[in-house]
């Protein structure tokens, strides 16, 4: 089959929560977008996701707010609990809820016009058009798409990330594992986050509705050979995760037991060191990264999907505020008045991000190091910054669309 070569004036790399949330901020300023994704159908991984006031802010701006606050119930508050230390800790939530991730990606897939995404699209690679000097992408099929901008919300994993010459994400030794708990007759949990420490490992729960539940286990593992076996065999996975919560309650196991194959997923905890936000260049000409391809971090502010919702509403405005759709289409010199709107996008972004990263960042060290001196370094940055307010990162707003 012979390949051809497609333009565009605007192309997302990555249909996940960012890549998605930016595509419906851009239309709702009135650009046109077209969002590759490699998978056949809508991603969900995780299962669940949370997203805290800061995210409601992003989410009320894109237009779909009120819709998915139908779906799940509100936290009231946030509760810590150290098992060995006897020691509880409580936060009240201004609002936070906890969304199926297949509710969000489908809640924000729908408000998009048709064929905004074209599934089952692999990007294999980025390079510069030597005829336009716009970027190119080729795809696994042979075919390319040459565009004016190229925003990359592919994950950790990203191809538009190493066009940019960005580090691979560092991997802390802790592995993640999630899954949902479904209860025809009601679970009768209070509405709250509980999170309970233990040892070497951590597990939190937080009812979605009255009958879902969704759960996360964090423990100390280095990556190793046994990984792809646990990724690939539910059932195995649903066992280790028993096996790491001896100590706990048995209210917490049950929980386990109960929870759908099905909806259970492991991982390890990768993150962009916070230094890199400072450092890093993440554009180049009209090519841009956003979401979890510039800023991964662990889940233990569970800001990582509202931070991807604040870059989408950033990122369409400040594009808006420097050239129109219109001015986009029509013009063929762009690389200037978009390089700077890029640029007052990551200006904004990047002491905002800088501080998720570095309170989520010490928080994972806290949790893996065995280190004295590292837990003591850990310790005293974490109450110099953020001891006053640990929840303070939720009141941020990323303003107006």
């Amino acid at each position: 089959m012979a390949s051809f070569e497609e333009y565009h004036d605007i192309v997302i790399v990555g249909g996940g929560i960012c890549g998605l949330a930016t595509a419906l901020a851009l239309h709702r300023k009135g650009f046109r977008s077209l969002v590759l994704e490699r998978s056949k159908i809508l991603r969900a991984t995780g299962a669940a996701i949370g997203v805290l006031a800061n995210g409601w802010r992003a989410l009320d701006q894109l237009g779909v707010g009120y819709k998915l606050r139908q779906t799940a119930i509100p936290m009231e508050r946030t509760c810590d609990i150290w098992i060995d230390k006897g020691r509880k800790q409580e936060y009240l939530l201004h609002e936070a809820r906890c969304l199926k991730r297949s509710d969000l990606v489908e809640t924000l897939a729908d408000a998009l016009p048709p064929g905004t995404i074209r599934f089952g699209c692999q990007v294999v690679s980025v390079k510069m058009d030597p005829r336009t000097n716009y970027p190119t992408l080729q795809l696994d099929n042979g075919n390319s798409i040459i565009t004016k901008v190229l925003i990359g919300c592919d994950g950790s994993r990203s191809i538009v990330a190493d066009f940019l010459e960005l580090t691979p994400p560092k991997q802390f030794e802790i592995a993640a594992f999630r899954g949902l708990a479904n209860y025809t007759d009601g679970h009768k949990l209070s509405h709250e986050f509980i999170r309970m420490r233990r040892g070497n490992a951590m597990m939190g729960r937080i009812p979605i509705t009255e009958t879902l539940v969704y759960w996360f286990v964090g423990q100390q593992l280095a990556k190793s050979n046994t990984d792809t076996a646990i990724a690939r065999d539910p059932k195995l996975m649903k066992q280790t995760v028993i096996d790491s919560l001896e100590g706990f309650p048995s209210d917490f196991k049950e929980l386990i037991e109960d929870s759908n194959l099905e909806s259970l997923s492991f991982y390890h905890i990768k993150y962009r060191a916070p230094w890199e936000l400072l450092l890093r260049q993440f554009r180049k000409g009209t090519v841009l990264v956003a979401g979890d391809a510039m800023h991964v971090m662990g889940p233990f502010l569970g800001q990582g999907g509202s931070a991807a919702l604040e870059d989408a509403v950033v990122l369409a405005r400040n594009l808006s505020q420097k050239i129109s759709a219109e001015e986009l289409h029509d013009k063929m010199s762009i690389d200037k008045v978009v390089g700077n709107a890029f640029d007052q996008y990551l200006k904004e972004r990047r002491w905002r991000l800088l501080r998720l990263s570095l309170q989520s960042y010490l928080s994972g060290v806290l949790f893996e190091t065995t280190s004295l001196v590292k837990r003591f370094i850990a310790v005293t940055a974490m109450i110099s910054l953020f001891s006053r307010d640990p929840m303070g990162h939720t009141k941020f707003d990323c303003g107006l669309l």
